[in-house]
């Protein structure tokens, strides 16, 4: 999939465009149907399927104190939206300067830059540009003058509540992995490069990969039999979620570290995706570092027993 990151990079070679756009975190039900309508409409008129979102959630610059933490990594965002058959990525940067302009603004920009637009989709309560000035009546209008259609899509429900990035926000907070999973329509995973830690889990017996994962929101501290996928290849793992109250010096820092089975090599630097299964047990502090070991040996055996 092409990725860009301002309008006039897509040179669609006379093709027209047909556009899905919003924030997009975690690319749940509700987003995935916005998608598949815009691919559906550019398979129909022979047009480039466009995904316009941006490259930080907007209240990083209009809301700071409101920011909420994201549920995807961006490449899980793209991966996505690939999978769902977008051709290409338009990642704006959202900026001081880009949070001041109008809505018509916005819209009027993307038409000059991309050439001829045959459909916008969104969903029917998205709203846009400066002060939230812009909605989906707008665009009608918009569409009117410039020729192009206009989706604007009911909200997906699940279980009789509207499927938002809120309410998946709030189930992976309080652990309901599996209602998070059916509202993103794919198994809730975290997805993270591999830092380097402070190799105590390598001292242990039991190397593990230590994540970034700073501004994503996560699950409650544990730890997890899991499945952790690096380099297209999958391996049973323990997941360990928490401040490690055992171990920890000076101010605890959340970690998100996986012990991967059968597994040797270098993982520094490297993609890794966790995909969280049954939560084994609370995370808490040990009488001694020599406990704790005899636990992981035990977490380690409870996952190669239920693999």
């Amino acid at each position: 999939m092409k990725i860009i990151h301002q309008a006039n990079e897509l040179e669609p070679a006379g093709r027209k465009v047909c556009l899905a756009i919003g924030v997009f975190d975690g690319l749940h039900l509700g987003h995935r149907q916005i998608i598949r309508q815009t691919v559906t409409d550019a398979r129909q008129h022979d047009a480039l399927a466009l995904v316009v979102t941006f490259d930080r959630h907007p209240n990083a610059i209009v809301a700071p104190d409101h920011l909420p933490p994201q549920i995807f990594a961006r490449s899980q965002k793209l991966r996505a939206a690939e999978a769902l058959g977008a051709e290409v990525f338009l990642e704006i940067p959202f900026d001081w300067d880009f949070s001041r302009k109008s809505g018509e603004e916005f819209i009027r920009e993307l038409a000059a830059g991309l050439g001829r637009i045959h459909s916008i989709c969104v969903g029917a309560d998205f709203v846009f540009g400066r002060q939230r000035g812009g909605n989906v009546a707008l665009l009608r209008q918009l569409g009117t003058e410039l020729g192009f259609a206009v989706h604007g899509l009911a909200a997906v429900a699940l279980d009789g509540q509207v499927v938002s990035s809120t309410r998946i926000r709030e189930a992976i907070r309080t652990g309901d992995l599996d209602a998070a999973s059916q509202m993103l329509g794919q198994p809730y995973a975290l997805c993270g490069r591999v830092v380097a830690g402070d190799q105590l889990g390598r001292q242990l017996g039991f190397p593990t990969a230590n994540l970034e994962v700073t501004g994503l929101i996560l699950p409650p501290a544990g730890v997890y039999a899991a499945t952790a996928t690096v380099a297209g290849r999958a391996y049973h793992a323990a997941l360990n979620i928490g401040l490690r109250p055992t171990v920890a010096a000076g101010i605890p820092k959340m970690r998100v570290e996986a012990h991967l089975l059968d597994f040797s090599g270098d993982l520094y630097d490297a993609e890794l995706t966790v995909e969280p299964g049954t939560r084994l047990r609370e995370e808490r502090r040990f009488g001694s570092v020599a406990e704790l070991k005899e636990q992981i040996f035990r977490d380690i055996a409870a996952v190669r027993a239920g693999a």
